[in-house]
């Protein structure tokens, strides 16, 4: 199957059922269509009905959705406003308000669907499950491929900023020979890829289905990148070590040393000797452990009981601002009309994608189905490299991440930017990328 931009469809037609056909001239003369309570995507059948063929893919939610969300927006029951003067009882109610209201009336969902399908999508059934990803090859022969991996609250909307500078390097301060190509797929349960209807996707089984996933799309060789539940999904492919997996990279590395962990854990006593990029690192998984982690509590124990944020557009965006606090400030500044690395409209995209593909829960389940240690180091044995940038949940001392990867190749610790380090920072990111695998190419 080409890489190439599916062509137009013709005008939607509207079934009641799962699926139905439409005639459009060339190779796709029919399309499968899918409406639900979410948006619609558009699937090329394959020929002879065989599911791992790999099949292009385009999105257009129904102007009914569209209208829905509003109302609802409109509709949402507001709480009192919170009893302190900061966030420390969570996301704002002033933040909110203005969120809902610029979503309610100037976001328009329609210019990241254009975005999204000016893309080559696709859709390959892996392991039972229908995988959705991005894949731009770069016209440079000689490019070297990558998958990068998005997290909680994240989706491909998070690299969407980084496809050209990677693919196209010479044209944002690059050379030829740093470019690549780029596979992004999004995690089972999360916006257009397939939601498991049985437990067992973890991590692991997701580095499976993506080494799967770079050996159809007929790559040798190739890297791979990833933050958040990106990078647990990265290292397991790296534990994996398949031959063709030449190195990773990562902005979230897990590098807590045992004796840090345990303080941490049990309210032991600070570890003597930390140096001061150490205690550092200490403080800010100590205040994360107190104060920021009731979200992934929740979904590690209860991820079935929050119906609120499939019901409520307002209640799920809440629910996605209060992943971590510098994330969350620098969200509430953009809905104060500050100019940050993100975007209002960034940030709608992102969660309005949950919204129309009704992924709150769904995607919610990985913390459930997880049963690995975050920060504890695994063991990987491949080439590492580690880009830290200074508002993540921790910033990883080089000490710590020496001894976790024995074989680092690189790290470089940024002057600007946090956990959703390529959306927010994409000219650094992609920067840091094409340093770190050029010994590899």
């Amino acid at each position: 199957m080409s890489d190439d931009i599916l062509p137009q469809t013709p005008s939607r037609r509207r079934f009641i059922g799962v699926a139905a056909a439409a005639a459009i001239a060339g190779s796709l003369s029919q399309l499968a269509f899918a409406e639900t309570n979410q948006a619609v995507t558009e699937v090329a059948p394959s020929s002879g009905g065989d599911k791992t063929a790999i099949r292009p893919l385009r999105v257009h939610a129904p102007e009914s959705q569209l209208i829905d969300l509003k109302r609802r927006i409109k509709a949402t029951r507001w709480p009192e406003r919170e009893t302190v003067t900061d966030a420390s009882q969570g996301v704002q109610l002033a933040t909110m308000q203005k969120l809902a209201r610029y979503w309610a009336t100037d976001y328009d969902w329609r210019k990241v669907e254009a975005r999204l399908n000016a893309l080559p999508q696709f859709v390959t059934e892996i392991d039972g499950l229908d995988i959705h990803f991005i894949h731009v090859r770069s016209k440079s022969e000689n490019a070297l491929p990558v998958i990068i991996t998005h997290g909680w609250p994240g989706s491909i909307i998070e690299q969407l900023k980084i496809i050209d500078p990677l693919t196209n390097p010479t044209g944002h301060g690059g050379t030829a020979s740093d470019a690549f190509d780029v596979v992004i797929p999004s995690l089972p349960g999360y916006g257009f890829s397939g939601k498991p209807t049985m437990t067992g996707w973890d991590p692991a089984r997701v580095a499976r289905a993506w080494v799967v996933l770079m050996k159809r799309l007929g790559y040798t060789r190739y890297v791979a990148q990833g933050g958040d539940w990106g990078n647990a999904v990265t290292e397991q492919m790296a534990l994996l070590a398949p031959p063709e997996l030449l190195g990773i990279h990562t902005n979230m590395p897990a590098t807590v040393p045992d004796n840090v962990a345990n303080a941490l854990k049990f309210g032991d006593p600070v570890p003597a000797g930390l140096s001061a990029d150490e205690k550092h690192a200490y403080d800010q998984l100590d205040y994360f452990y107190k104060h920021g982690l009731g979200y992934a509590q929740e979904m590690t124990n209860r991820p079935q009981t929050l119906y609120g944020i499939e019901d409520s557009p307002v209640g799920l965006a809440a629910w996605m601002l209060d992943h971590d606090a510098a994330s969350q400030a620098l969200i509430a500044r953009v809905f104060d009309g500050q100019s940050e690395g993100l975007t209002r409209d960034d940030v709608l995209d992102n969660v309005t994608l949950y919204w129309l593909t009704n992924t709150g829960i769904s995607s919610a389940r990985l913390y459930w189905e997880n049963k690995l240690n975050f920060f504890a180091p695994k063991h990987v044995a491949i080439p590492v490299a580690v880009s830290v940038f200074p508002d993540e949940i921790y910033a990883a001392p080089q000490s710590w991440t020496a001894k976790a990867y024995p074989k680092l190749i690189h790290y470089n610790r940024l002057p600007k930017g946090g956990h959703f380090a390529a959306w927010e920072q994409p000219q650094t990111f992609s920067e840091e990328l094409r340093v770190s695998f050029r010994s590899l190419r």
